[in-house]
């Protein structure tokens, strides 16, 4: 490991094969990140297998449990780089059980399509979190707007 935080987030999508729509999640706290969209996740515990954090920190703030899929690849082993002081690893999931709500550090959940990337590049994103979007939506082959 690097010293850097490992998080851990979700591009939680309605199905694996041939995904139509992502869930994202707004923040309502920090104040600084309140009311921007994410991928919901969270901090890897210390001996934690990140893939368990990922299911662990889904069940905490959105009530799901979860199938993951493949990691969206990032140019670094320890993953997107957030700050100065974490790094962001990010899988495709699909819900298996519950019903998704915001618990804990959201206020709102959306399902956005990904037929074409306006809906999703619309949004006003945490900055760290904006290219994995981008990257998500490249791995996806999601047609810009009027490339359709």
């Amino acid at each position: 490991m690097t010293g850097l935080i490992q998080v851990v987030g979700g591009a939680v999508v309605d199905r694996l094969a041939e995904p139509s729509m992502l869930l994202v999640a707004r923040r309502s706290a920090p104040e600084k990140l309140a009311g921007l969209w994410e991928f919901p996740g969270g901090k890897v515990e210390p001996g934690e297998e990140p893939e368990a954090a990922l299911g662990r920190e889904l069940g905490e703030e959105l009530g799901i449990g979860v199938r993951l899929g493949a990691e969206l690849p990032a140019d670094a082993p320890s993953g997107w780089r957030l700050n100065d002081r974490a790094s962001m690893r990010v899988w495709f999931a699909e819900i298996v059980q519950g019903e998704p709500r915001p618990l804990e550090d959201h206020d709102e959940l959306r399902w956005v399509s990904l037929a074409d990337q306006d809906e999703v590049l619309g949004l006003p994103w945490i900055p760290a979190d904006f290219p994995i979007v981008h990257e998500l939506l490249a791995a996806l082959n999601v047609p810009a707007a009027g490339k359709r």
